[in-house]
């Protein structure tokens, strides 16, 4: 049977092209610069005494709250104006908490605008991408979606070499040339959102069948998947270059290389994830990411392959940490390939599942590590164990749909 909803072409006079520039835009000024760019002016912000070190940590997880609260209220948002009108509000709030994080004001001035850059970044990971996808063939989503998400790789790549460089001009000129760069990029998205909602073109047959039945137990299923892989994603993210310049030994610079290659991964990330799910479909994208990171972050975990070994496992884990979410929402798409209007909603709950489980896995793992007496090792065997279960969970519900 023929798919009864379908949108087997983009429609006249927009261009997928600039829509995947404008898309890539967004998720490296909501993720790639608004969450990943404070990594490394931490150490700076403490340096400088603009506030101590146990303060700056809570400014850090106030954009994950944001974050959090933008996936939810994203629905919201579109019910009150259109969503390139959201899009385009979401990326001026970004630029605007870059601006106003340049000077510190106070702490609770300092919260409240790193709280609205997640709110951003939340809002911006539920709504971009779909509002793109509706109106690209299915055939070139998962090359689409990678292009899109490419912009987190970048924004991760860009927190290890251009905030450094930032940082010989000062705090306040750091945070204003991240405003600088943000502006630059809500300028080139601005005309490349879609003004109207994609058509819905029906099959003439679909009429004479019955619609089939909306998938419940896969979207759970995904669901669930997708929180134990953030979950599996947080060794590396919060502990990598930790565990090679203070538990391997190395030094704060040989650590500072691991991230350059972790976010060198990012990168060619999403954009490999989608060449593989537009070739294999993304139900089989989806089990064979679960199981090569599953690998990668075992490797540190057991030791194996020494540096060479290492290197390969920031590599993996870099380009699955935004590769995955093309993979994810692709999949949301094929599940809800006859209920057009329930991707967006479903993305978003499938945006909070990772949020709260990457932020519980956060605090988490590192109440485990200090309880641990700093056991790295035990980190990875989590974060491995997570993404097996993900594995699993996919291949039962694979299987229980056949």
């Amino acid at each position: 049977m023929q798919q009864a909803v379908s949108n087997p072409a983009a429609p006249a006079g927009y261009n997928v092209w600039r829509g995947t520039l404008a898309g890539a835009s967004a998720s490296l000024i909501g993720i790639g610069l608004a969450r990943f760019a404070y990594t490394p002016l931490l150490p700076a912000i403490i340096g400088a005494h603009w506030f101590p070190a146990s303060t700056a940590a809570y400014l850090g997880a106030a954009n994950l709250g944001g974050y959090l609260a933008g996936a939810l209220l994203a629905g919201a948002m579109v019910r009150v104006a259109k969503p390139a009108t959201v899009l385009r509000a979401m990326m001026l709030l970004a630029t605007l908490a870059f601006v106003a994080c340049a000077a510190p004001v106070s702490f609770l001035w300092f919260f409240v605008w790193r709280l609205a850059s997640g709110l951003s970044g939340g809002a911006l990971m539920v709504l971009a991408a779909p509002t793109i996808l509706a109106h690209v063939p299915a055939a070139r989503r998962g090359f689409a979606s990678g292009g899109i998400f490419t912009g987190i790789g970048l924004g991760i790549a860009a927190s290890g070499t251009i905030v450094p460089i930032l940082l010989h001009q000062g705090l306040t000129a750091t945070w204003l040339g991240l405003a600088t760069v943000s502006l630059l990029l809500t300028v080139v998205a601005w005309n490349g959102w879609p003004e109207h909602a994609a058509p819905v073109h029906a099959d003439p047959h679909s009429r004479f069948e019955k619609a089939p039945a909306y998938p419940r137990a896969g979207l759970r299923a995904l669901y669930v998947e997708y929180g134990l892989n953030a979950v599996g994603l947080v060794p590396h993210m919060l502990f990598l270059v930790d565990f090679v310049a203070r538990g391997l030994g190395r030094g704060v610079e040989a650590g500072a290389e691991f991230w350059v290659l972790y976010g060198i991964g990012a990168i060619v990330g999403p954009l490999a994830a989608g060449h593989l799910a537009d070739r294999a479909g993304f139900g089989p994208a989806l089990r064979v990411a679960f199981l090569v990171q599953a690998a990668a972050v075992a490797i540190p975990a057991a030791g194996l392959f020494g540096s060479a070994g290492l290197m390969v496992s920031a590599l993996v884990v870099g380009a699955f940490t935004p590769g995955i979410v093309p993979l994810a929402l692709g999949r949301v798409n094929e599940l809800l390939a006859h209920h057009p209007s329930a991707v967006k909603p479903a993305w978003s709950r499938a945006t909070t599942s990772f949020a709260v489980m990457q932020a519980l896995a956060a605090y988490g793992l590192s109440f485990v590590f200090s309880s641990s007496g700093g056991n790295y090792r035990m980190l990875y065997v989590i974060g491995a164990g997570a993404l097996v279960l993900a594995l699993a969970v996919e291949l039962f519900s694979a299987r229980r749909a056949k």
